[in-house]
């Protein structure tokens, strides 16, 4: 045998050990990965972070995984659970795709999970934070990127009980079940650490005038605690303080009511809003600014928390294919490579699956402030490794209900 040919082997034998082995791969073409979100309606520009997250991860890598091409499908979902079904049963048997992702809503995302088990399909939930969906009602074939509703606000209600001492805290929020899961988790550790939630006040997805709610709220409360999404998110804190409301009570509230998707919309009604999250687009790491500095360059705004959950999960699955040599057409084999993925470095930082299937990762207490004539959402406390069970034992957690309009009850309404 010549030495050219001893050489042309063990080059071979490298990139079938790498996984990256561009010619064996060749006869099997492009990755293809479905992507489902809002592209219009009021949460269109949600959808957009999320593509672009996508986008963005493919063009720094060549747009190629495992040594193959990447193809990505987009399908606008409406924010439309039927819609949303329609679009999953068309990229699964027209398209043909080998994986998932998306959505934005946590009633589109307990939809889908069954139908998703059903295909036996793995897809990846970066965004949907519906509590069940690794917890009591697990789905086998979705891997949740993202994190579960409650579990920044967990350690919020314990922060604002302890740290900013709040002690009688009013909650208006978005009526379903994101609203009632975030509500749900920030009203058991506040509650649990000498608070009192004092008022529910829930509004119905997509509601833009909240002056109804807004007139209701207990003057006497210490602070107000708001969850919103989507359209509702960019008119609340403008309304909030027409009425009077921020001179005399802090506004503080879930991730989403100040996201980076919506703070440029925002003027100084913002300002001072606090929020816990998985992401800020203000923290101070060679990665995230690294992150940050290059989607600015592309897209001329700084990404919200919807376009880093959407860029580490086009990792994720880059991580999961090359584990198994690119071959995503074994579905089952693909799936546990998904759940095994860790990623030590994303922009938001280290990221693991617990094992009940959600990341276990940190939690940032942001604040609103003005710098440099933008809205920022500055770190003023860090959470490290954060389970969706938070301090709790999971078995001892899972035995009670999950939180809904009604539970925790409001015992001091």
């Amino acid at each position: 045998m010549s030495k050219k040919a001893v050489v042309s082997i063990l080059a071979l034998v490298v990139l079938l050990a790498l996984g990256d082995a561009p010619a064996a791969w060749a006869q099997k073409g492009p990755i293809r990965i479905g992507v489902i979100t809002a592209m219009t309606g009021g949460a269109a520009q949600i959808g957009k972070d999320m593509t672009n997250g996508i986008a963005m991860w493919l063009d720094e890598n060549g747009g190629t995984i495992a040594g193959r091409k990447v193809e990505v499908i987009v399908e606008d979902s409406q924010g439309q659970p039927n819609i949303a079904l329609t679009k999953l049963q068309k990229l699964v048997e027209s398209d043909r795709v080998h994986v998932l992702v998306g959505e934005i809503f946590a009633h589109i995302g307990y939809a889908m999970a069954p139908k998703v088990d059903e295909y036996r399909i793995p897809m990846l939930y970066p965004v949907i934070a519906s509590d069940d969906l690794t917890q009591r009602k697990p789905a086998k074939w979705v891997v949740r990127t993202g994190w579960a509703s409650s579990q920044p606000n967990h350690p919020f209600g314990e922060y604002v009980a302890k740290t900013l001492g709040y002690k009688r805290v009013a909650t208006i929020a978005i009526d379903y079940s994101f609203g009632w899961e975030q509500v749900g988790g920030f009203q058991k550790t506040f509650e649990e650490n000498g608070g009192q939630i004092v008022q529910k006040l829930w509004a119905p997805l997509n509601t833009t005038d909240f002056a109804p709610y807004l007139s209701q709220v207990k003057r006497d409360a210490d602070a107000v605690f708001a969850l919103m999404v989507s359209i509702s998110a960019s008119r609340f804190p403008k309304q909030y303080q027409d009425a009077g409301l921020k001179a005399r009570l802090p506004l503080i509230g879930g991730g989403t009511t100040f996201d980076e998707f919506v703070l440029p919309s925002l003027g100084d009604e913002a300002i001072g809003g606090m929020s816990p999250l998985i992401y800020s687009a203000a923290l101070d790491t060679p990665v995230n600014k690294k992150f940050v500095t290059e989607y600015r360059k592309r897209y001329g705004k700084v990404p919200s928390y919807f376009s880093e959950t959407c860029y580490t999960s086009t990792r994720w699955i880059a991580e999961a294919a090359r584990a198994i040599g690119g071959d995503v057409e074994s579905r089952e084999k693909f799936l546990e490579a998904l759940r095994k993925v860790e990623i030590p470095d994303a922009p938001r930082g280290p990221i693991k699956l617990d094992s009940y299937g959600n990341p276990v990762q940190n939690i940032y207490v942001r604040k609103v402030e003005r710098k440099g004539g933008e809205l920022w959402n500055t770190v003023v406390h860090t959470f490290p490794s954060v389970s969706q069970f938070w301090k709790y034992k999971p078995e001892e957690f899972l035995k009670q209900p999950v939180y809904d309009r009604n539970f925790p009850a409001c015992k001091h309404c």
